[in-house]
């Protein structure tokens, strides 16, 4: 029987519209939610993947860079065979009275202040030099456990053969500066070549803020830890001061010292990135949660899934609407759309009924009326739809930029750089007035070049000597007009790509009227030069493409050049636009051609003649 019920229950046996519902769900529901689940999964792999090969080479540079300055502090020592006063004070052995010998460690304190303390070495916080029955010191605050004859201090023997400096780290040494301050030693075999014998042991206290400014350049999200530990786990230092003197008791767990791992505590999975430094025998560890790589992709994913849900009973419902009212006209309205896919828009569904039969065939003339009259309007709305999805660009302020000006006036705050405060919070006042204040699409040439000008004094607030510009304004610029947010997009890919290249960017904008060979008359020109890394041609010819294709731009590349470009044709012509040369290697220079407008009258009137041509010319699409 059950079986028999099976069989009445196949898909031929049910009614059209059950089919029509039925079919919709297996061949939309069901598969863009696999498809969904799958996509999200293999993008999340993804983004922990590269940020697993990412971050190792991170942390190798920082090592490298650690590494260097350490080297620098290595070098420090041998400052001493400079003064042979020093050198022969620590050959003798024997002293007649008490005072000669403290005259000789006032001698050599005096220089060890001299020489590292008072030099140009802040990050030194301490230096001993120890002899078999002397030590010498000198340091930046108070300390203990450096009495002559503890264990760090008694070394009689040469500490290597080569000369070698050695690191110690903090929890093999009984040393502690005032306030527990973290430190590293660096000591170092002193040797009298003369004599063929040593003289001693130099121990330079070095503090570890220069492994926080290095450390500090890589991204560190509020999520992420970062530590620097010895080969015994033993934490050197951490972004969290308070782990500062602990251990990793996992070190030893760590399939690898260079790389990337998965890892869990408790129930939180994260990305380890570790590094090991071989001359110095210390480990650069790294460790985010997955949740917080994938964070934002997991709200779009939440954003989709509510989206997805909420169309699918919407399209539900108008399937099983649509399927009920389709089952029996639908021979009919096959033949007529047949006519309709070979062009033919004259064709009439005849019905007098009011039920469904008679709405359907209303709607349906309605809707091939309704088509003719678009085809004559489409291009025009699609015109219309692209000017405002690019206002609605152009109106918006980059929120890392805004993250990122915050967070640079709050660093201002705490050294109390009051005036640079004050004119930072102006320009970023005058930055968002002129953004959200105006809504009007053309501007006085002189407020856009302001608002450009703010933009760029942000940036070099932000980025110091590593950001430079100048800005010659050669038309009236008080009198002229221009469309609105045209410069900043394109100085926004100059620094952006820029600082990802070389050292120090700079930017030349310069605004002036020329001969155009197109509009066959005088135009504004703004040019926009950098001396960033410039785009190799195959690139370019790419950019170039993109920025005059009609298509909408999908993805990062070459939206903001677009968006410029696309506004300007709108707007004027395809006379007018935007241009980029480029030498790979040797920078890049945007122009960007517009007509003369000398009055807000004169722009809407262009403006308006400019529509009118799109309506009546749909096919011209010029630019």
């Amino acid at each position: 029987m059950i079986f028999e019920r099976i069989r009445r229950l196949r898909f031929r046996s049910f009614r059209l519209s059950t089919k029509l519902m039925i079919t919709y769900l297996l061949l939309t529901v069901v598969p863009i939610s696999i498809l969904g689940a799958i996509s999200y999964y293999q993008y999340r792999k993804s983004i922990e993947q590269q940020f697993g090969e990412h971050m190792p080479r991170t942390l190798q540079l920082a090592n490298m860079a650690i590494e260097k300055r350490m080297d620098e502090f290595a070098s420090l020592p041998d400052l001493i065979y400079s003064s042979s006063e020093i050198i022969s004070i620590l050959r003798k052995e024997d002293y007649g009275n008490q005072s000669e010998k403290l005259q000789d460690e006032f001698i050599v304190n005096n220089y060890l202040t001299r020489t590292y303390i008072n030099g140009n070495n802040p990050d030194i916080i301490g230096v001993f030099m120890a002899t078999p029955d002397r030590l010498f010191a000198s340091t930046r605050m108070n300390y203990a456990g450096t009495e002559p004859g503890q264990r760090h201090f008694d070394l009689g023997h040469p500490l290597d053969e080569n000369g070698n400096a050695k690191l110690l780290f903090p929890n093999e040494l009984d040393l502690r500066f005032e306030n527990g301050r973290p430190y590293l030693l660096l000591m170092k075999q002193m040797t009298d070549f003369d004599n063929r014998r040593s003289l001693g042991t130099m121990f330079l206290a070095i503090r570890l803020d220069f492994i926080e400014s290095v450390l500090g350049e890589l991204e560190n999200p509020e999520a992420a830890e970062m530590w620097v530990m010895d080969r015994e786990g033993a934490i050197i230092y951490h972004t969290d001061q308070t782990k500062i003197g602990g251990t990793d008791p996992r070190l030893g767990e760590y399939p690898v010292l260079n790389g990337s791992f998965k890892s869990f505590t408790g129930n939180e999975p994260r990305v380890v990135s570790v590094n090991q430094s071989d001359r110095y025998q210390w480990v650069i560890a790294h460790s985010i949660s997955s949740a917080a790589l994938t964070e934002r992709t997991d709200f779009y994913r939440n954003v989709t899934i509510v989206v997805f849900i909420v169309f699918a009973i919407i399209t539900s419902v108008l399937s099983v609407i649509l399927a009920l009212n389709v089952s029996r006209p639908i021979k009919r309205l096959s033949s007529l759309m047949k006519h309709v896919e070979l062009g033919n828009f004259s064709v009439d569904l005849k019905a007098n009924s009011r039920d469904e039969i008679g709405l359907l065939a209303r709607s349906f003339n309605s809707m091939i009326a309704k088509i003719r009259e678009l085809i004559q309007q489409n291009y025009y709305i699609e015109i219309r739809q692209k000017e405002a999805e690019l206002y609605a660009l152009q109106t918006q302020i980059n929120p890392h930029f805004i993250y990122n000006t915050l967070e640079t006036i709050g660093m201002a705050v705490e050294e109390e750089e009051t005036e640079q405060v004050v004119h930072m919070v102006t320009v970023m006042g005058r930055m968002l007035r002129y953004s959200l204040g105006n809504d009007s699409r053309l501007v006085r040439i002189e407020d856009e070049v302001q608002h450009v000008r703010d933009y760029l004094v942000m940036q070099k607030y932000r980025f110091g000597s590593r950001v430079d510009f100048d800005i010659a304004l050669n038309v009236d610029g008080s009198r002229l007009h221009t469309p609105k947010f045209i410069l900043q997009p394109v100085v926004e890919n100059s620094i952006k790509y820029g600082l990802e290249s070389v050292q120090g960017v700079r930017i030349a904008v310069a605004v002036n009227r020329e001969f155009g060979a197109a509009s066959g008359k005088q135009d504004i020109v703004f040019r926009i030069r950098d001396n960033g890394p410039g785009i190799a041609p195959d690139r370019l010819a790419g950019l170039l493409a993109t920025i005059r294709s009609n298509s909408l731009v999908h993805g990062k590349s070459g939206v903001g050049l677009k968006n410029v470009h696309a506004r300007i044709v709108m707007m004027f012509g395809g006379e007018y636009g935007l241009q980029v040369d480029s030498i790979h290697g040797g920078g890049t220079e945007v122009i960007i051609r517009i007509p003369v407008i000398e009055s807000a009258e004169s722009a809407q009137e262009l403006n308006q003649g400019s529509e009118r041509h799109h309506a009546i010319n749909p096919n011209d699409r010029g630019g």
